[in-house]
């Protein structure tokens, strides 16, 4: 496991923002094709899962974004 992590650290270090959003891309059109297959019973509950995993991945996100954005000293002036 140490391994995965080393790796996964190091190809993050060698990457930009194009090549992360090419990864969530993927990571997306896979979501899409998975929830295509299933049944419609179970639609419901799938969706409600994924809901909640959306929100208590992307609130940590934006949280980290914000205090990049405000306490990060650089240049505003675009």
């Amino acid at each position: 496991m140490k391994n995965l992590f080393f790796i996964a650290n190091e190809y993050l270090e060698q990457s930009d923002w194009k090549d992360l959003t090419v990864i969530k891309l993927c990571l997306c059109s896979i979501g899409v094709m998975i929830g295509l297959l299933v049944p419609s019973k179970a639609k419901k509950t799938v969706m409600m899962t994924a809901v909640c995993v959306f929100v208590l991945t992307y609130l940590p996100l934006m949280l980290k974004l914000f205090k990049v954005v405000f306490h990060k000293p650089y240049s505003r002036d675009f």
